[in-house]
């Protein structure tokens, strides 16, 4: 089977572990421990071999250990396909993050090239109950699994808007710099419009015919109540040239893709996801995670790495087993964090398991079936 997959990791001064080495076989990763050992600092490790701030979004300086703060280190070797690759990114203290690919200096879009990751964790279990914000960073990061060129948009739109919104603040009103910076915004806003649409797309496609034990969710791209996405570059560049007046008077930009909301309803039921239970809204998060795993898997050409912190804990005995199946039945290489082993015994042998604890104030890993 074609895989994407560690077989190596080494932390070095990353949050509560001086150093980890974990020799991974490609199978799924039960990582279990008491509450504060060190088991998310693992897998927020792991994600930070894909583009962005990792699964805390955290800043570079924060996630190094304490109190030395000499700067943290993780290094990984990454089967990619037919490819095994030498990954390192690390941060000095008061540094930006530096990503090395097989040696090489290389940008967070590259990780995303050789890389998908895909992470769920109990901060996102309000995720549409609680502001858009979360919402759009939740469908943004499916984006950026099909196309890793989402995250140059992304920031572009957002430098460009910044600008905007400080000329607006300022109440200037030179039309000259204004068209500039919208110019910017309409390009790379529509881009980064077109790309969530599409993942909408696919994620419909990859739950439509599926034998899950987990809901379908019915998706949408909504604009705030009484407006309008324009859909193309020209038409949001001329949506911002006529809202200018507004936008002054606002202080910030009005229009725009980082105005969008993402909207699920649970199909079987026709329930929105915010109006659902607290069981079925963590289970329509499952089902997306598991969709987009599935699409990935067809457009990457395997499944990509899933980083699942403390799932087990919020299933029921049938629906946990039901996951580890479609984990396992995908061939993806999941990490999976739990307070205790008889949370993953329906994996058996299927799963590599490691235990976590606390010595004397720092984490240490160990390998549970060596």
């Amino acid at each position: 089977m074609t895989r994407l997959a560690l077989s190596q990791l080494i932390l070095s001064h990353f949050r509560s572990h001086r150093r980890a080495v974990l020799a991974l076989d490609g199978r799924p990763v039960v990582i279990h421990g008491p509450n504060g050992a060190g088991k998310t600092n693992i897998l927020e490790a792991v994600s930070l071999l894909s583009p962005g701030r990792g699964l805390r979004r955290a800043a570079a300086d924060d996630i190094a250990r304490q109190p030395e703060a000499l700067g943290w280190k993780v290094t990984a070797e990454l089967q990619s396909l037919a490819h095994v690759h030498e990954i390192a990114t690390w941060a000095e203290p008061g540094g930006a993050r530096q990503v090395t690919i097989d040696g090489k200096a290389a940008s967070q879009t590259a990780l995303g090239r050789i890389a998908r990751v895909l992470w769920l964790v109990p901060a996102m279990d309000r995720l549409w109950i609680e502001g858009a914000d979360g919402r759009r960073r939740f469908l943004d990061r499916m984006v950026l699994s099909f196309d890793p060129g989402h995250a140059d948009s992304t920031l572009a739109y957002e430098k460009a808007m910044r600008e905007r919104n400080r000329l607006l603040k300022d109440d200037v009103r030179d039309a000259h710099w204004y068209a500039a910076l919208e110019r910017q915004m309409a390009e790379a806003g529509a881009a980064i419009h077109a790309g969530r649409l599409e993942t909408l797309a696919r994620l419909s496609a990859a739950q439509d015919g599926a034998e899950t034990a987990f809901p379908a969710a019915e998706l949408s791209l909504d604009p705030p109540e009484g407006t309008e996405m324009p859909d193309t570059a020209a038409a949001l560049a001329e949506a911002l040239a006529v809202g200018r007046p507004r936008d002054r008077a606002a202080g910030r930009t009005l229009t725009g893709p980082h105005r969008a909301d993402l909207a699920a309803t649970y199909t079987a039921k026709g329930v929105p996801a915010r109006q659902c239970s607290t069981g079925e809204q963590k289970a329509l998060l499952i089902s997306l995670v598991l969709a987009n795993a599935r699409a990935l898997a067809q457009d990457f050409g395997a499944p990509p790495i899933l980083l699942l912190d403390e799932v087990a804990a919020h299933l029921d005995a049938a629906r946990r087993a039901a996951l580890y199946d479609e984990i396992c039945a995908l061939g993806a290489q999941a990490w999976m964090t739990g307070t205790g082993p008889e949370l993953f015994e329906d994996l058996g042998p299927r799963a590599q398991v490691f235990e976590v604890h606390d010595t004397d104030g720092a984490s240490t890993v160990k390998d549970a079936g060596a």
